[in-house]
């Protein structure tokens, strides 16, 4: 039956909560979506190398032949490579090429089974090069996949073991659970009809984007389905439609300064150019913002305002909920960025070396008296984008910043903006945006030399706020 994943979510947050309930995650086709293959062309006159065939394998095929085929080009790539250097390129795919295929459905799955106290596993009939990099940018600690053999740490090429394929992967899954975990009380997700030995152990199986066998099955044995959306790849029209947002990016902020030039206020000036800038920019590329306690936006104002940040879009998306008379701070290298450097110097954004401690305090201490003179700064405390929908560990600048000007903190919660436009990718797709403005935050009996808790809790609000979002105004 096609089930709805608020509903999952909710029943997770209801049901039996703590360690000894698991929460099985198949790996390809569940958690991340699939890579095309090469054209028949390159297929014939080259072989393919060690990077294609660990992409290739996320979906390889429900078939015990095109999984066997598929094990044999594995062997055949991996046979005499060391496994620190596997490891090491396997993190490299994530960062580059895989983060990016990662469903946004299912992290919001795992992170509610996490807070439910619940033991997450992501398991595979792959190898550990290809899953446990999404894994621990996931926050899950365990990984059940199929073990490759290696001699002195270069692998042989072949499996050590069972491979986790049908039921491998429903024994590995039996004996990590024999101890410590109720499978009767136990959640299991995944796509493929090689997968029903896993789903027949727990007691809460659920397919997911679920093939044409298994989608019979679960049919005749009552068994939710989910359906996840893949990120669509970005294609011309998104391409035109982002070079023409950046134009207007330009022309709004000329257009901006050239508006308030008479008053030959620089604050004004730069408040023009963050509003139109920001506007042309976001409407040409077909971004639309859905916003939550828009009153925290502007007061009480001055305030230091907190942002997740996982996509370029964010220092687009952020000065347009605030609306002026606000300013950022931000890593050394954007001067560098022929578009944004220029801009984000007239709009009096402090730029931070985060190569040197010394160096990065040094630079924040004016922006003490800039608070103190009236205007806000935002910033993303996590420092840089995450490759997930999860938030990073927050820095305590921001927040020492606030205690020593006397202002509050204002969180603001960005959710889509990956979706939007991926960490490493320039190139917006259109869609919606959703931001949450939350109540200020008073610091002003928050101890400087003991704020750990403190910004712990902060950072729990927006994961808190992620996972529950609240309803638009």
């Amino acid at each position: 039956m096609s089930a709805d994943l608020d509903g999952v979510l909710a029943a997770i947050r209801s049901g039996p909560q703590g360690a000894a309930v698991a929460a099985i995650f198949d790996f390809g086709g569940t958690v991340v979506d699939g890579f095309p293959r090469r054209g028949t062309f390159r297929r014939l006159f080259r072989r393919a190398g060690t990077e294609e065939v660990l992409l290739r394998g996320i979906r390889h095929g429900t078939t015990d032949g095109e999984y066997g085929r598929y094990l044999n080009q594995l062997s055949e790539a991996l046979a005499g490579k060391r496994e620190d250097e596997l490891d090491a390129l396997g993190e490299r795919l994530f960062r580059r090429k895989m983060y990016g295929h990662l469903y946004f459905e299912a992290w919001q799955l795992i992170r509610t089974h996490q807070a439910a106290g619940h033991t997450v596993v992501l398991t595979s009939s792959l190898t550990r090069f290809q899953v446990a990099p999404a894994a621990a940018e996931l926050g899950v600690d365990h990984v059940l996949a199929t073990p490759m053999a290696a001699q002195d740490g270069v692998l042989t090429g072949y499996p050590d073991g069972k491979t986790l394929w049908r039921n491998g992967k429903a024994e590995a899954v039996r004996e990590f659970a024999a101890d410590s975990i109720d499978l009767a009380r136990s959640y299991a997700y995944t796509d493929s009809a090689a997968d029903l030995p896993l789903l027949s152990l727990v007691g809460h199986p659920i397919t997911v984007n679920p093939d044409e066998e298994i989608t019979t099955v679960a049919a005749e044995h009552d068994w939710p389905t989910l359906r996840f959306r893949p990120r669509p790849a970005a294609r011309p029209v998104d391409y035109a439609r982002t070079t023409a947002g950046f134009a207007g990016l330009l022309g709004g902020a000329f257009y901006g300064v050239a508006v308030k030039s008479p008053t030959r206020d620089h604050r004004q000036m730069a408040d023009a150019l963050l509003e139109h800038a920001a506007g042309n920019t976001l409407s040409i590329a077909g971004v639309r913002l859905r916003v939550t306690g828009a009153e925290h936006a502007r007061a009480p104002r001055p305030a230091v305002f907190l942002f997740n940040h996982q996509s370029q879009f964010d220092i687009i998306i952020v000065p347009e909920v605030l609306r002026g008379g606000v300013t950022g701070i931000g890593k050394k290298e954007l001067t560098r960025n022929p578009i944004f450097g220029p801009l984000m110097r007239f709009v009096g954004v402090t730029f931070i070396d985060r190569s040197s401690t010394d160096k990065a305090k040094a630079a924040l201490a004016p922006v003490v008296d800039t608070l103190r003179g009236g205007l806000s700064i935002a910033v993303a405390p996590e420092g840089t984008r995450s490759y997930t929908p999860q938030v990073g560990p927050f820095k305590k600048g921001a927040f020492h910043i606030a205690i020593q000007a006397g202002v509050p903190i204002i969180p603001i919660v960005i959710r889509n903006a990956g979706e939007i436009c991926w960490r490493n990718s320039m190139v917006a797709r259109p869609g919606t945006v959703d931001v949450a403005i939350l109540k200020p935050i008073d610091v002003s009996a928050w101890d400087p030399n003991d704020l750990d808790d403190k910004v712990a809790g902060v950072r729990q609000l927006y994961l808190d706020t992620l996972l529950d979002w609240p309803e638009p105004d």
